[in-house]
C-alpha cells in the first residue's frame, strides 16, 4: 500500500503536465495562501485513487484545498466547507475531507459534473476567529 504522501505525489506528478496552465492555483487570504486545483478524477491512477478512496470517474472531479500559513508556508488545520454552483444556479454541496501526512495537509472532495460544465466555487475557510471565502471559476470537462 502506499502512503498518502506518495498519492500526493504521483498525483501531481501525473496532474501537473495535463493542468500545467491552469491546475494548481493560489490566492491569499488574510494570513493564508490559499492553494486550490480542481481536476478530473479520470485523470487519477488507480493507486492515488485507491489511496484517496475515490472512484474514477470521466464524470467526477477532485477538489483539492491546501491552506498554508503566509508569513511561513506551514500548513493549517481549518475547517474547511464549500460548495459549487453550476451557471444555471443549481448548488452542489462540497464535503471535504482532511488529510495529513507529516506537516502536510489537503482538504478533498469530490464533484459530479457534466462535460463543459461550469461552476462558481465558494470554499468556507475557518480557524479560530479567522473566517475567509476563496472563491473562483472552473469550466470542467469529460476528457
Amino acid at each position: 500500500m502506499i502512503s498518502v504522501k506518495q498519492a500526493v505525489t504521483g498525483f501531481l506528478l501525473m496532474a501537473l503536465p495535463t493542468f500545467f496552465a491552469s491546475a494548481e492555483q493560489k490566492k491569499t487570504l488574510g494570513d493564508w495562501d490559499v492553494h486550490y486545483m480542481v481536476v478530473n478524477t479520470a485523470f487519477l491512477t488507480p493507486d492515488v485513487a485507491n489511496a484517496y478512496d475515490i472512484v474514477r470517474s470521466k464524470y467526477s472531479a477532485l477538489v483539492n484545498i491546501s491552506v498554508l500559513k503566509k508569513d511561513n508556508q506551514k500548513a493549517q488545520l481549518a475547517d474547511v466547507t464549500g460548495s459549487a454552483t453550476n451557471l444555471l444556479g443549481t448548488k452542489h454541496k462540497l464535503t471535504f475531507r482532511r488529510i495529513e501526512d507529516g506537516e502536510a495537509i489537503y482538504y478533498l472532495a469530490v464533484l459530479s459534473f457534466d462535460n463543459l460544465e461550469t461552476f462558481r466555487f465558494a470554499i468556507d475557510i475557518r480557524q479560530g476567529d479567522a473566517r475567509h471565502t476563496l472563491k473562483f471559476q472552473q469550466k470542467l470537462y469529460t476528457e
